[in-house]
Protein backbone atom coordinates (compact mmCIF):
# COMPACT_ATOMS: atom_id res chain seq x y z
CA UNK A 1 0.00 0.00 0.00
CA UNK A 2 2.67 2.92 1.17
CA UNK A 3 4.60 1.80 -2.49
CA UNK A 4 0.98 3.20 -3.97
CA UNK A 5 1.28 6.06 -2.00
CA UNK A 6 4.35 7.06 -2.97
CA UNK A 7 3.34 6.65 -6.78
CA UNK A 8 0.07 8.17 -6.62
CA UNK A 9 1.31 11.10 -4.51
CA UNK A 10 4.14 11.09 -7.23
CA UNK A 11 1.91 11.68 -10.22
CA UNK A 12 -1.23 13.87 -9.15
CA UNK A 13 -1.85 17.06 -9.88
CA UNK A 14 -3.34 19.34 -6.97
CA UNK A 15 -6.36 21.29 -7.54
CA UNK A 16 -7.25 22.28 -3.69
CA UNK A 17 -6.29 21.23 -0.31
CA UNK A 18 -7.38 18.08 1.21
CA UNK A 19 -7.59 16.50 4.90
CA UNK A 20 -8.20 12.85 5.30
CA UNK A 21 -9.32 11.81 8.74
CA UNK A 22 -9.84 7.52 9.50
CA UNK A 23 -13.25 7.90 11.57
CA UNK A 24 -15.71 9.87 11.68
CA UNK A 25 -15.33 10.90 15.07
CA UNK A 26 -12.25 12.64 14.27
CA UNK A 27 -14.09 14.34 11.22
CA UNK A 28 -16.69 15.72 13.36
CA UNK A 29 -14.18 17.74 15.32
CA UNK A 30 -12.59 18.41 11.99
CA UNK A 31 -15.74 19.71 10.05
CA UNK A 32 -16.49 21.72 12.61
CA UNK A 33 -13.23 23.69 11.99
CA UNK A 34 -12.87 24.17 8.92
CA UNK A 35 -16.45 24.90 8.34
CA UNK A 36 -16.83 24.17 4.43
CA UNK A 37 -12.99 25.85 4.08
CA UNK A 38 -11.20 22.83 3.36
CA UNK A 39 -12.61 19.61 1.54
CA UNK A 40 -12.82 16.62 4.59
CA UNK A 41 -12.67 13.00 3.13
CA UNK A 42 -13.67 10.37 5.32
CA UNK A 43 -11.88 6.48 5.61
CA UNK A 44 -14.27 4.74 7.75
CA UNK A 45 -17.78 5.73 7.95
CA UNK A 46 -20.91 5.11 10.18
CA UNK A 47 -21.34 1.73 11.24
CA UNK A 48 -17.52 0.61 10.15
CA UNK A 49 -15.19 -1.26 12.49
CA UNK A 50 -11.96 0.72 12.71
CA UNK A 51 -10.22 -2.13 14.44
CA UNK A 52 -10.73 -4.58 11.69
CA UNK A 53 -11.13 -2.28 8.70
CA UNK A 54 -8.47 -2.41 5.63
CA UNK A 55 -8.36 0.26 3.10
CA UNK A 56 -9.99 -0.02 -0.44
CA UNK A 57 -7.97 1.41 -3.41
CA UNK A 58 -9.98 4.44 -3.12
CA UNK A 59 -8.49 4.82 0.34
CA UNK A 60 -4.93 4.85 -1.10
CA UNK A 61 -5.92 7.30 -3.53
CA UNK A 62 -7.51 9.83 -1.13
CA UNK A 63 -4.41 9.36 1.22
CA UNK A 64 -1.93 10.26 -1.32
CA UNK A 65 -4.09 13.55 -2.33
CA UNK A 66 -4.03 15.08 1.38
CA UNK A 67 -2.83 17.65 2.77
CA UNK A 68 -3.11 16.41 6.12
CA UNK A 69 -3.75 13.17 7.71
CA UNK A 70 -4.98 12.70 10.87
CA UNK A 71 -5.95 9.60 12.82
CA UNK A 72 -6.83 8.30 16.44
CA UNK A 73 -3.26 6.29 17.33
CA UNK A 74 -3.03 4.07 20.13
CA UNK A 75 -3.42 1.54 17.30
CA UNK A 76 -7.12 1.80 16.62
CA UNK A 77 -6.76 1.48 13.01
CA UNK A 78 -4.80 -1.20 13.30
CA UNK A 79 -1.80 -1.75 10.55
CA UNK A 80 -2.30 1.16 9.13
CA UNK A 81 -0.89 2.87 11.74
CA UNK A 82 2.28 1.52 10.49
CA UNK A 83 1.42 3.09 6.91
CA UNK A 84 0.84 6.62 9.15
CA UNK A 85 4.18 6.78 10.72
CA UNK A 86 5.96 5.90 7.06
CA UNK A 87 3.61 8.85 5.66
CA UNK A 88 5.03 11.56 7.87
CA UNK A 89 8.16 12.15 5.89
CA UNK A 90 5.89 13.41 3.40
CA UNK A 91 2.50 14.53 4.46
CA UNK A 92 1.63 16.17 7.69
CA UNK A 93 0.32 13.55 9.45
CA UNK A 94 -0.68 13.42 13.25
CA UNK A 95 -2.39 10.83 15.64
CA UNK A 96 -4.77 12.85 17.80
CA UNK A 97 -4.32 10.55 20.82
CA UNK A 98 -0.59 12.67 20.82
CA UNK A 99 -2.57 15.51 22.08
CA UNK A 100 -2.96 13.51 25.91
CA UNK A 101 -0.15 13.27 28.47
CA UNK A 102 -0.15 9.61 28.09
CA UNK A 103 -0.62 9.46 31.42
CA UNK A 104 -4.35 9.40 31.17
CA UNK A 105 -4.30 6.66 28.62
CA UNK A 106 -5.54 3.42 30.33
CA UNK A 107 -3.77 0.16 29.74
CA UNK A 108 -4.85 -2.23 27.72
CA UNK A 109 -4.43 -6.31 28.26
CA UNK A 110 -1.60 -5.75 26.40
CA UNK A 111 1.91 -4.67 28.02
CA UNK A 112 2.81 -2.02 26.22
CA UNK A 113 -0.77 -0.85 24.53
CA UNK A 114 -3.40 1.00 25.47
CA UNK A 115 -7.05 1.66 25.26
CA UNK A 116 -7.69 3.62 22.27
CA UNK A 117 -11.30 4.76 22.80
CA UNK A 118 -10.33 8.08 24.44
CA UNK A 119 -13.44 9.88 23.19
CA UNK A 120 -16.02 8.24 25.42
CA UNK A 121 -14.77 10.84 27.90
CA UNK A 122 -16.01 13.82 26.84
CA UNK A 123 -13.53 15.74 28.95
CA UNK A 124 -10.85 14.00 27.82
CA UNK A 125 -11.36 14.48 24.18
CA UNK A 126 -12.17 17.95 24.23
CA UNK A 127 -8.55 18.33 24.42
CA UNK A 128 -7.77 16.94 21.07
CA UNK A 129 -9.88 20.01 19.69
CA UNK A 130 -6.57 22.86 20.12
CA UNK A 131 -4.26 20.03 19.09
CA UNK A 132 -6.41 19.48 15.33
CA UNK A 133 -7.16 23.09 14.99
CA UNK A 134 -3.31 23.69 15.26
CA UNK A 135 -2.67 21.47 12.49
CA UNK A 136 -5.41 22.88 10.65
CA UNK A 137 -3.93 26.49 10.79
CA UNK A 138 -0.41 25.30 9.63
CA UNK A 139 -2.13 23.69 6.56
CA UNK A 140 -3.83 27.36 5.67
CA UNK A 141 -2.54 29.97 8.09
CA UNK A 142 -4.39 32.60 5.84
CA UNK A 143 -7.63 31.61 8.06
CA UNK A 144 -6.23 31.28 11.19
CA UNK A 145 -8.87 33.53 13.06
CA UNK A 146 -11.67 31.38 11.73
CA UNK A 147 -10.22 28.20 12.44
CA UNK A 148 -9.60 29.08 15.93
CA UNK A 149 -13.24 31.23 16.60
CA UNK A 150 -14.57 27.18 15.31
CA UNK A 151 -12.11 25.45 17.27
CA UNK A 152 -12.94 27.62 20.56
CA UNK A 153 -16.92 26.70 19.86
CA UNK A 154 -16.54 23.44 19.29
CA UNK A 155 -14.77 23.23 22.88
CA UNK A 156 -17.39 24.93 24.71
CA UNK A 157 -19.94 22.72 22.90
CA UNK A 158 -17.70 19.28 24.61
CA UNK A 159 -17.64 21.52 28.28
CA UNK A 160 -21.92 21.41 28.14
CA UNK A 161 -21.89 17.87 26.79
CA UNK A 162 -19.71 17.12 29.58
CA UNK A 163 -21.84 18.51 32.08
CA UNK A 164 -25.23 17.01 30.07
CA UNK A 165 -23.53 13.66 30.42
CA UNK A 166 -22.54 14.24 34.29
CA UNK A 167 -26.19 15.20 34.99
CA UNK A 168 -27.72 11.99 33.16
CA UNK A 169 -25.63 9.89 35.22
CA UNK A 170 -26.53 11.72 38.57
CA UNK A 171 -30.20 10.18 37.97
CA UNK A 172 -28.75 6.46 38.37
CA UNK A 173 -28.29 4.97 41.76
CA UNK A 174 -24.42 4.34 42.02
CA UNK A 175 -25.39 0.47 42.72
CA UNK A 176 -26.93 0.38 39.21
CA UNK A 177 -23.97 1.71 37.19
CA UNK A 178 -22.83 -1.51 35.38
CA UNK A 179 -21.98 -1.11 31.79
CA UNK A 180 -21.98 -4.54 29.97
CA UNK A 181 -21.36 -4.30 26.48
CA UNK A 182 -20.10 -6.26 23.30
CA UNK A 183 -16.27 -5.10 23.02
CA UNK A 184 -14.40 -3.10 25.69
CA UNK A 185 -14.76 -0.12 24.06
CA UNK A 186 -16.01 2.07 27.19
CA UNK A 187 -13.27 2.00 29.93
CA UNK A 188 -12.59 5.46 29.34
CA UNK A 189 -16.21 6.57 29.58
CA UNK A 190 -16.25 4.06 33.42
CA UNK A 191 -13.56 6.14 34.68
CA UNK A 192 -14.66 9.30 33.55
CA UNK A 193 -18.28 8.97 35.29
CA UNK A 194 -17.95 5.88 37.86
CA UNK A 195 -19.58 2.66 35.52
CA UNK A 196 -18.62 -0.45 36.10
CA UNK A 197 -17.91 -1.23 32.50
CA UNK A 198 -17.36 -4.82 31.23
CA UNK A 199 -16.99 -6.11 27.69
CA UNK A 200 -17.29 -9.67 26.17
CA UNK A 201 -14.62 -8.92 23.62
CA UNK A 202 -10.89 -7.10 24.86
CA UNK A 203 -10.30 -3.52 23.33
CA UNK A 204 -10.21 -5.07 19.99
CA UNK A 205 -13.18 -6.70 18.11
CA UNK A 206 -10.35 -8.75 16.51
CA UNK A 207 -10.61 -10.92 19.86
CA UNK A 208 -12.55 -14.35 20.04
CA UNK A 209 -15.31 -14.35 22.08
CA UNK A 210 -15.35 -17.77 24.53
CA UNK A 211 -17.87 -19.66 26.13
CA UNK A 212 -16.25 -18.93 29.19
CA UNK A 213 -16.98 -15.27 28.83
CA UNK A 214 -20.43 -15.40 27.89
CA UNK A 215 -20.62 -17.65 30.70
CA UNK A 216 -18.86 -15.94 33.03
CA UNK A 217 -20.80 -12.30 32.49
CA UNK A 218 -24.41 -14.12 32.29
CA UNK A 219 -23.24 -15.36 36.24
CA UNK A 220 -22.27 -11.95 37.03
CA UNK A 221 -25.88 -10.35 35.30
CA UNK A 222 -27.82 -12.87 37.13
CA UNK A 223 -26.08 -13.13 40.50
CA UNK A 224 -26.67 -8.98 40.54
CA UNK A 225 -29.75 -8.74 38.68
CA UNK A 226 -28.42 -5.98 36.18
CA UNK A 227 -31.51 -5.18 34.27
CA UNK A 228 -29.66 -4.54 30.61
CA UNK A 229 -27.11 -5.12 28.81
CA UNK A 230 -25.97 -3.39 26.04
CA UNK A 231 -25.50 -3.83 21.79
CA UNK A 232 -22.88 -1.78 19.88
CA UNK A 233 -23.64 -0.58 16.41
CA UNK A 234 -20.69 -1.73 14.61
CA UNK A 235 -20.70 -5.31 16.02
CA UNK A 236 -23.17 -7.82 15.33
CA UNK A 237 -25.43 -9.09 17.92
CA UNK A 238 -25.08 -12.64 18.07
CA UNK A 239 -22.55 -12.72 21.19
CA UNK A 240 -24.79 -10.47 22.93
CA UNK A 241 -27.82 -12.79 22.35
CA UNK A 242 -25.98 -15.57 23.56
CA UNK A 243 -25.18 -14.19 27.12
CA UNK A 244 -28.88 -13.51 26.87
CA UNK A 245 -29.95 -16.80 26.75
CA UNK A 246 -27.50 -18.07 28.98
CA UNK A 247 -28.85 -15.37 31.86
CA UNK A 248 -32.78 -16.72 31.00
CA UNK A 249 -31.11 -20.75 31.98
CA UNK A 250 -29.95 -18.61 35.15
CA UNK A 251 -33.64 -17.62 36.11
CA UNK A 252 -32.79 -14.31 35.22
CA UNK A 253 -34.61 -12.04 32.03
CA UNK A 254 -32.16 -9.09 31.23
CA UNK A 255 -33.26 -6.33 28.22
CA UNK A 256 -31.17 -6.32 25.75
CA UNK A 257 -30.73 -2.43 25.19
CA UNK A 258 -30.64 -0.01 22.21
CA UNK A 259 -27.39 -0.51 20.44
CA UNK A 260 -24.60 2.27 21.51
CA UNK A 261 -22.48 3.84 19.17
CA UNK A 262 -18.43 2.50 20.15
CA UNK A 263 -16.42 3.21 17.31
CA UNK A 264 -17.97 5.12 15.00
CA UNK A 265 -21.00 7.75 14.70
CA UNK A 266 -24.57 6.91 13.06
CA UNK A 267 -25.65 7.60 9.73
CA UNK A 268 -27.57 10.82 8.94
CA UNK A 269 -31.48 9.07 10.01
CA UNK A 270 -30.25 8.57 13.50
CA UNK A 271 -29.54 11.39 16.23
CA UNK A 272 -26.25 9.65 16.51
CA UNK A 273 -24.46 12.00 13.11
CA UNK A 274 -22.37 14.28 15.19
CA UNK A 275 -20.01 13.22 18.27
CA UNK A 276 -22.06 15.26 20.52
CA UNK A 277 -25.54 13.57 19.25
CA UNK A 278 -23.57 9.91 19.60
CA UNK A 279 -22.76 10.67 23.06
CA UNK A 280 -25.88 12.04 23.94
CA UNK A 281 -27.66 9.62 22.29
CA UNK A 282 -25.52 6.31 24.20
CA UNK A 283 -25.52 8.31 27.96
CA UNK A 284 -29.63 8.58 27.76
CA UNK A 285 -29.89 4.93 26.28
CA UNK A 286 -27.40 3.59 28.85
CA UNK A 287 -29.20 5.60 31.89
CA UNK A 288 -32.90 5.11 30.46
CA UNK A 289 -32.14 1.40 30.49
CA UNK A 290 -30.66 0.86 33.67
CA UNK A 291 -33.33 2.38 34.97
CA UNK A 292 -36.53 1.24 33.33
Amino acid sequence: IFSFLLFFRSTKKKQTRLIVCTTSIIADVVHAIVDGHIPVKTLMGPGVDPHVYRPRESDVQALSEADLIIYNGLHLEGKMGDMFAHMQARTPTIAVSDALPSEHYIESDFQGLYDPHIWHDVSLWSGVVPYIAHAIIKLDPERAQIYTKNAHAYWCRLQELHEYVLHKVAQLPSTSRELLTAHDAFSYFGRAYGFTVIGLQGISTDAVVSTKGIQKMADRIARKQIKSIFLESSIPSKSIEAVQRAVASRGWQVHIAPELFSDSLGDKSTTADTYCGMIKHNIDVIVDSLTS
